[in-house]
């Protein structure tokens, strides 16, 4: 199973991006899932940034992006978004989708997660 993004690029300072991340339906229904976004910067470690739950009961947020991120989901499409707002040259990294079904409280724990993608890029200058 394969989770494939899109929707990265360059940017400058203040502007926006909304990567998707997506799967056939016929290998992973990602509305039954708890999906989530990752990013890693070369050198550091692989951070959590925004989760929604399956069923899209509930969404989280890490404090470095909450208020500028905003997870959505368009289960026609077996889609799964990070619109991105307001960026700046601290969000530039590779940016990951994962999917699985991981314990409560441990959305932002990338060893909770079977299913990523390949990542796409983003960068903010």
């Amino acid at each position: 199973v394969q989770l494939v993004e899109s929707g990265g690029g360059s940017v400058q300072v203040g502007g926006s991006l909304r990567p998707s991340c997506t799967a056939s339906r016929d290998t992973l229904d990602l509305g039954s899932k708890c999906m989530a976004w990752f990013r890693q910067d070369p050198g550091k470690e692989r951070e959590g940034l925004a989760t929604i739950y399956a069923g899209g009961v509930a969404t989280h947020y890490a404090d470095s992006v909450a208020g500028r991120f905003t997870i959505s989901q368009d289960n026609a499409k077996n889609t799964v978004y990070l619109q991105m707002d307001n960026l700046r040259p601290a969000d530039t990294a590779m940016y990951y989708c994962a999917a699985d079904t991981p314990p409560y409280g441990t959305w932002d724990d990338e060893e909770r997660y079977t299913y990523w993608g390949q990542g796409t890029q983003v960068t903010v200058s």
